[in-house]
């Protein structure tokens, strides 16, 4: 799934500064929410969601001491503990700045700052903070040991919790293999979340949307000056990991030029990043998914051998969704309710006959799949409970309605629309924006109107 832009919130006193601050950001893809006092900060926090707070730490009523800014950030810390925020001084006050730091700051930058480094550091931070939150939420998902969004009615599904309870608190590399909606990913937050780890990042790689020539940069990090673009030092996802896990998804997709240079990271925990010869360390656990067969792309030379062993000390094999029926009912009625209460729709249950539909389904896009019928559905029911045309399986869509969209209005049909077409990109954002006619701003646009991250 494609995330949302990052939220930016600014506090300054000082309106020129708010406004460069403003158009740096923008330029860069950030959404940014300005305050001009403390009390617009915490209002701001406790209102919407934010990935940093970039804030200074003197403001009107104290121009000097940066004693509004410490209460200010002991004020957000006890809002949101996990959320990052950094703060801005003037040189002479970086005794401030690292007491800030000392005190809860993730970062400082110095006034006027400069704008590789601010940038830096707030790529950063919003990449931590993303990943600790993801960590956070499935951590209380899964509070008193259970594994609630893993539905396992079926006995295929009893053998895959079993083997996350045996084998999450471990440091093995797993390789979780399976098709494409099976849920891998879900698989791979629960061992996090049940693993010593638990309390570091959770960072996770689409390797199979990395084109070639930034696997490298992306994974390892690059120094300024490595390439064209390399205007500033920039950690990997192995850097970001450091403490925790990261989650190769898709690692069939690993070119075989960088092949080796993973084995020797995960083997050793030994990198360099792009452009430097400096070595570094990185402390993580990882863990990969792919629905390939690893096997057969060792024997035609695509894998590596010593690579795919290194990465399946243990393999968690999830099952189709035809080879689960037991799961079809609950999994459904979860989405039902989930999507009825998103789009404020009466709907409660299913008919007998819907039902039997469900569980006489192939589901060749698996648990993914299932839960578009589902939603569709949730949209179409004209009754408090779904029907068999509801669900349009099976070529029973109404032959005058070939897209599945009337009765919908505007809005639901573009969500279903842009989110369809994600899906079929595998959530390259241009590639989407391209079939459907959009700019990548226009669709970025639209993606965060409809809460699609």
């Amino acid at each position: 799934m494609v995330e949302r832009r990052p939220r930016i919130l600014t506090a300054d006193d000082q309106a020129d500064v708010l406004e460069a601050l403003r158009l740096l950001l923008k330029r860069e893809g950030y959404d940014i929410v300005a305050a001009t006092s403390p009390r617009e900060v915490l209002e701001a926090v406790e209102q919407g969601d934010f990935d940093v707070v970039l804030m200074d730490l003197n403001y009107a009523t104290d121009t000097t001491s940066g004693a509004e800014g410490l209460d200010l950030l002991a004020d957000l810390k006890r809002l949101d503990a996990a959320l990052p925020v950094v703060v801005m001084t003037a040189w002479a006050s970086i005794e401030l700045a690292v007491e800030a730091v000392r005190r809860g700051a993730r970062d400082f930058v110095e006034k006027p700052w400069e704008n590789a480094r601010l940038l830096s550091v707030l790529r950063t931070q919003v990449e931590l903070g993303r990943a600790v939150r993801k960590g956070e939420r499935l951590e209380a998902a899964l509070s008193g040991g259970a594994v609630p969004e893993i539905v396992a009615e079926s006995k295929a599904m009893h053998t895959v919790l079993e083997m996350i309870e045996r084998v999450g608190p471990s440091e093995a590399g797993v390789l979780i293999t399976g098709e494409n909606g099976t849920g891998k990913t879900l698989v791979a937050l629960a061992l996090h979340a049940v693993s010593d780890r638990a309390e570091r990042p959770l960072v996770t790689v689409d390797v199979g949307g990395l084109a070639a020539s930034v696997f490298e940069s992306e994974l390892f990090g690059h120094v300024r000056g490595a390439f064209t673009d390399a205007k500033e030092d920039r950690a990997g996802r192995f850097e970001l990991a450091d403490g925790g896990t990261l989650f190769l998804d898709e690692i069939g997709n690993v070119p075989p030029s960088q092949q080796q240079k993973l084995l020797r990271v995960v083997e050793t925990g030994r990198f360099e990043r792009l452009g430097s010869s400096k070595t570094r360390h990185t402390d993580v656990r990882v863990l990969s998914a792919t629905n390939t067969d690893l096997e057969t792309a060792v024997s035609e030379g695509r894998f590596r051998q010593d690579l795919l062993y290194r990465l399946k000390t243990v393999e968690i094999r999830l099952p189709p969704l035809r080879e689960r029926l037991d799961d079809i009912e609950p999994l459904a009625s979860r989405f039902l309710e989930r999507h009825a209460r998103r789009y404020g729709r009466h709907v409660s249950g299913f008919e007998a006959a819907a039902l039997d539909a469900l569980r006489r389904h192939r589901w060749p896009g698996n648990v993914r799949e299932l839960e578009h019928a589902v939603e569709r559905a949730v949209l179409l029911a004209r009754g408090e409970r779904v029907n068999t045309a509801d669900l349009g399986l099976e070529g029973e869509r109404r032959p005058t309605d070939p897209a599945g969209l009337i009765g919908l209005t505007l809005e639901e049909a573009e969500r279903l629309l842009v989110r369809a077409a994600l899906e079929r990109h595998g959530g390259n954002v241009s590639q989407a924006a391209e079939e459907l006619g959009l700019s990548r701003s226009a669709l970025y646009r639209r993606l965060d109107k409809h809460e699609l991250d």
